[in-house]
């Protein structure tokens, strides 16, 4: 039994005022927005839209910068992002003034909205600010451009022994892994808690086979070289807001190679690089990931669905991040309502169908007493009789009819194949199954009767799970009677 699953768990994400508070407190973005309030009718730019070198200082010195080489990169980096964001419009010098001319600067449309516009306004600016990082993140370190661009003008990059692709394909891959790490069972908080991941443990989680045992010398410094491209990455995309990043310590580069393996000490990892997504990160991978197709869902994406698309939706969800989706949903309807749209969609016969009740179950749990009069109204329904009775039993509801003994049964092959279907807790399944086998005499003599298209499939993993070799005996037995009278 197999649905299909989303390819991450859920994200528990900030809300877009909090992530927008988030964005514009990011280093680069508020530097870029102060240099596009700066800049003005004397702002002088180079063909490219970077500022002239003349205007550096000015530039550093109104960011609280140091008067120096870096602090007129980090100047520069910032306007950048000030023209890639469109907080500022550049217009080019005219080509027949000559290849010394300079353009002009002016606000661009979006610096409004970084004070007028919605939270989701400011986001959207961010993420193309991440995006510009990102490309930073991933361009080559030359010393001289000049020498590599050939006759026709464009950038000869095999002198330059770079794949853009295989780079970003790198980059992508290993906040991929921190993103994995960072959502774990889908019900944190937006990975506040989070501890940081040693870069060497990141570096080896793309390198290392998932088969190695022991990692070659080879595989070893290939982990290494990789820590160093992190390290310079790491501290290009700290600034736009996605990470919190404790660099390489500038000492071990100087150290013996023996003596900087990052494998070798243990109780000194940190000098070797700690990093994290922040909320804003999660975000900002999140909306990457989407964008590339991935399937990245998020609590809350069901809010509005109804309750065939909720149930259908958090089928796979870790328990926590299920819950949370259904608290949600729930929050946005009446409980009598709520709990019927959730019966009806828990019906069906389909292989999903018995982990939909399941989930169906959980959620009225949450709404309570409210949805007693819905439950009570499908008692008689072979399907969702039995869960209406466990669930009115746990509420401690009077007046409780027993159950017929075919629903029993129905209801017990209906269980084990909600937990088959979600691959939860081995030895959680095995006692549920023992439990459901010796509560009943001779409940191998007539579960193999019951009409639900999963009893086969219950009665073979009864007998693997069974520890009684007799009563797992019995249960294979039970399971072929089962398939000879479906095909009969």
């Amino acid at each position: 039994m197999s649905a299909e699953r989303p390819t991450l768990p859920p994200v528990r994400l900030h809300t877009e005022a909090e992530l927008a508070r988030d964005a514009l407190a990011a280093p680069l973005l508020a530097r870029a927005v102060r240099l596009a309030r700066w800049a003005g009718p004397e702002t002088r730019v180079g063909a490219g839209g970077e500022l002239v070198e003349a205007q550096l200082p000015a530039a550093a010195e109104h960011l609280g910068l140091a008067a120096d080489e870096e602090g007129a990169a980090e100047a520069s980096e910032a306007w950048r992002l000030a023209v890639d964001t469109g907080l500022v419009d550049v217009e080019d010098p005219d080509e027949d003034a000559g290849p010394d001319a300079e353009g002009t600067a002016t606000a661009g449309e979006n610096l409004a909205l970084i004070t007028g516009g919605s939270p989701r306004d400011v986001l959207s600016i961010w993420l193309d600010g991440l995006e510009a990082a990102y490309a930073d993140a991933t361009a080559p370190v030359f010393d001289d451009l000049a020498d590599l661009v050939s006759e026709d003008g464009s950038v000869d990059f095999d002198a330059l022994d770079w794949d853009p692709e295989a780079e970003a394909e790198f980059l992508d891959g290993v906040l991929g892994n921190l993103y994995l790490l960072t959502v774990g069972d889908g019900a944190g908080d937006g990975g506040v808690r989070t501890p940081p991941v040693p870069l060497p443990a990141l570096a080896a989680s793309v390198i290392v086979p998932d088969d190695m045992g022991e990692p070659t010398d080879d595989i070893l410094e290939e982990v290494s070289e990789a820590m160093m491209r992190l390290d310079d990455q790491f501290r290009v995309l700290e600034p736009i807001g996605i990470v919190e990043y404790q660099p390489v310590d500038e000492a071990l580069l100087v150290e013996e190679s023996e003596d900087a393996d990052p494998q070798a000490d243990d109780e000194d990892v940190t000098r070797y690089g700690m990093v994290k997504l922040t909320p804003l990160g999660l975000y900002g991978i999140r909306a990457r990931m989407l964008e590339a197709g991935v399937d990245a869902p998020a609590v809350g994406d069901l809010v509005d669905k109804g309750a065939d698309v909720l149930l259908g939706g958090i089928a796979h969800y870790p328990e926590a991040a299920a819950r949370a989706e259904s608290e949600l949903w729930l929050a946005r309807r009446g409980a009598d309502g709520a709990a019927a749209e959730l019966l009806a969609a828990a019906r069906g016969m389909d292989q999903e169908a018995p982990l939909r009740r399941l989930h169906c179950q959980q959620a009225l749990s949450l709404v309570g007493a409210e949805a007693e009069p819905a439950v009570r109204a499908v008692l008689d329904d072979p399907e969702l009789g039995g869960l209406a009775r466990v669930w009115l039993v746990e509420l401690g509801a009077a007046d409780v009819p027993a159950p017929p003994e075919p629903m029993i049964f129905w209801l017990a092959v209906d269980t084990i194949a909600a937990q088959l279907e979600a691959e939860g807790d081995l030895e959680e399944l095995q006692g549920l199954v023992e439990s459901l086998a010796d509560r009943h005499s001779g409940f191998f003599g007539e579960v193999w009767r019951v009409e639900h298209p999963a009893t086969a499939d219950v009665l073979d993993a009864m007998g693997q799970l069974h520890s009684d070799k007799k009563k797992a005996k019995e249960a294979r037995k039970a399971a072929f009677k089962a398939r000879s009278r479906a095909g009969a």
